[in-house]
């Protein structure tokens, strides 16, 4: 078996490649983020921060700008249209890239007041785009514009209606709100709190999980999973429902009830992840200078 992979919990072994090998497929860059997979284009999408740019991937042609000017992208998802949906830091907005490549801003400001530093993006069956706004962004000018927060320094989970631009909080429960990802049936979303970031001694370094109500309101909200070493920052799961998170180590694998099934090694620290490829079973890795890719035995849940 491939020495990348850690076994803690003997369902890991059906839900990894055996003969799977760690493979880098791009390098070069400052701090990898949002990876993303278009699999009727086999492109591979990320952005790379500090140096305002959306990098793209085709498997057997390499590595190109897909934007030179991202707005200080992080995170991306596309919508059931297929579309491409991005968090900006740097216009502290998140926009949707139409089919003819303009750009429709969907979120830039909530009550009138301009949004922290929006950061991941998903985008649930009904259409509603739901993204976390810490201030990541606008603390430095390394990954944005230093700036002051218009929200009193408070970092919500917002959920948007595209169709009416209604912004709504779906959660105030963060410190430093980051990742997220519904569960395969949507009744669950799940979402990061990256709060030891700037609070080593009692910031936290979890994912919450909350059940989905009809009306997309969240209730019962409850730590799923503490990451160590290091911080969760973005995740997928997988058609079982197992969530696969960034870790300081590489990437975690998490069982539905929380339990830690084994890990993914990798030589640098993971911020975001996708599956993709044909069938939806290569799991890419974007980890601070590079972007590494790895097959499973699983597939993951599939977007348009």
């Amino acid at each position: 078996m491939a020495d990348c992979h850690e076994i803690i919990d003997e369902r890991f072994r059906g839900l990894i490649q055996k003969n799977a090998f760690l493979i880098k497929i791009a390098d070069d860059c400052m701090w990898t983020e949002g990876a993303v997979y278009f699999r009727d284009s086999n492109t591979l999408l990320w952005s790379d921060i500090p140096n305002n740019r959306i990098l793209r991937w085709i498997d057997g042609v390499g590595v190109s700008v897909f934007r030179a000017d991202s707005g200080y992208s992080n995170g991306n998802t596309r919508d059931r249209q297929g579309r491409l949906v991005t968090c900006e830091h740097g216009n502290r907005r998140v926009t949707r890239t139409e089919l003819d490549g303009t750009i429709t801003v969907l979120a830039d400001n909530y009550q009138g007041k301009r949004l922290n530093s929006p950061n991941d993006v998903v985008v649930k069956s009904d259409g509603t785009v739901w993204f976390t706004d810490p201030t990541y962004g606008i603390m430095s000018d390394f990954q944005g514009h230093k700036g002051d927060s218009e929200l009193d320094d408070k970092c919500y989970v917002f959920r948007c209606d595209p169709a009416t631009g209604d912004l709504t909080i779906a959660s105030d429960d963060f410190v430093k709100p980051n990742g997220l990802a519904f569960s395969p049936d949507e009744s669950i979303l799940y979402i990061s709190d990256s709060g030891v970031s700037h609070d080593p001694e009692n910031g936290p370094h979890h994912i919450k999980a909350f059940d989905v109500a009809s009306d997309n309101t969240l209730t019962n909200g409850r730590v799923f999973a503490e990451i160590n070493p290091g911080l969760p920052d973005g995740f997928r799961p997988d058609v079982e429902g197992n969530i696969w998170t960034s870790a300081a180590d590489g990437v975690h694998c998490y069982a539905p009830d929380g339990t830690l099934l084994g890990k993914i090694l990798t030589p640098e620290r993971v911020s975001n992840l996708t599956f993709g490829g044909p069938k939806r079973n290569r799991l890419f890795m974007a980890a601070t200078s590079s972007v590494y890719a790895i097959y499973t035995d699983v597939t993951g849940v599939e977007f348009p």
